[in-house]
């Protein structure tokens, strides 16, 4: 197995695909809002390129470590938010307490899913579990970490072929043109995958993730970002 086949293992392992286009999504407009940004004070010359380089994977990095560390504090939230609603249920004082529990923090998530007829039914037997279930841990797991890895890698390693014209041309303004070009393609790609994934029209959710990725640039530039 190839090293590139180990790294989409190990992220789709770990990230749903939702959540692997939304870092790549992010990650893609946070570099081309802050190239744009950073191409308005660039020097000329070498110089200015190697600024346009910096910025670019220094943007890369940051928000795949933020990504990182938000990741992980998503999925211990998750974590509380079950042991406490073991809890809640397990010091019920009564079946009937317990039961109305389930109603109000679990039923409304499957009303699409269940019919009213059955739903009676679904919420007993989810009592029945949560009652003699253990509380999940509320610290840090390896998982977590593996997957705060997964969403560095995903960020990173997407947005690197827009950094890829800062170190083949020398001139900064066509290095950041070029850069850009590739962007918003890559944007245009994302929306593409979406479409795949949300059984929508590929050109239309392509072209509409291009357009909110460049009003969301526009927004930030405009509000100092």
């Amino acid at each position: 197995m190839t090293l590139a086949s180990r790294r989409t293992l190990f992220v789709q392992r770990h990230l749903d695909p939702a959540s692997r286009l939304s870092e790549v999504l992010f990650g893609l407009i946070m570099v081309l809002g802050m190239t744009l940004t950073a191409g308005l004070s660039a020097t000329g010359g070498a110089a200015g390129v190697y600024q346009l380089l910096q910025t670019a994977l220094g943007c890369n990095i940051a928000w795949g470590i933020i990504d990182g560390i938000m990741y992980v504090m998503n999925c211990v939230t998750e974590r509380v938010e079950k042991a406490h609603l073991i809890e809640a249920i397990q010091r019920a004082p009564d079946a009937r307490t317990a039961l109305g529990i389930v109603r109000d923090k679990i039923e409304p998530q499957f009303e699409t899913l269940t019919r009213p007829a059955h739903r009676e039914e679904f919420s007993r037997s989810i009592l029945e579990y949560l009652a003699d279930s253990e509380a999940p841990t509320t610290s840090i797991t390896k998982e977590d970490l593996y997957g705060a890895v997964a969403c560095f890698g995903e960020v990173f390693l997407s947005c690197l072929p827009v950094a890829l014209p800062f170190v083949i041309f020398s001139e900064p303004t066509l290095a950041l043109r070029v850069s850009n070009f590739l962007l918003i393609g890559m944007l245009y790609l994302v929306g593409h995958k979406w479409a795949v994934y949300a059984h929508t029209n590929h050109l239309v959710t392509g072209l509409t993730m291009v357009a909110i990725g460049l009003v969301l640039v526009g927004v930030a530039i405009l509000l100092g970002g």
